[in-house]
């Protein structure tokens, strides 16, 4: 997982990145995406009309553990499946 690269959502406007929050308490989990056309797709399938709001941006594997502890995000959830979507959700510790 840490020699791969993976590809991220964030919002142009303010800069968060795309989250899921299965529970309204946590803080939430990172998607990530394993190519640039799958966020493109999840986008263009959940968020057609916001779209233009967002851009992918790529981030080595290596540098996930300190992404994650600087916003304080539980985990990551990694897309496997953008149309559906399917997620695989993965606890930081």
């Amino acid at each position: 997982m840490l020699s791969e690269v993976y590809y991220l959502v964030r919002s142009k406007s303010d800069g968060r990145y795309l989250t899921a929050r299965p529970n309204a308490d946590a803080s939430g989990y990172l998607l990530l995406f394993r190519e640039n056309f799958d966020a493109l797709s999840y986008l263009n399938t959940h968020a057609a009309e916001v779209a233009n709001r967002f851009a992918i941006e790529s981030i080595p594997g290596t540098q996930l553990g300190s992404l994650l502890k600087r916003w304080g995000f539980s985990g990551v959830g990694i897309v496997t499946d953008p149309l559906l979507p399917k997620v695989e959700f993965l606890q930081h510790s």
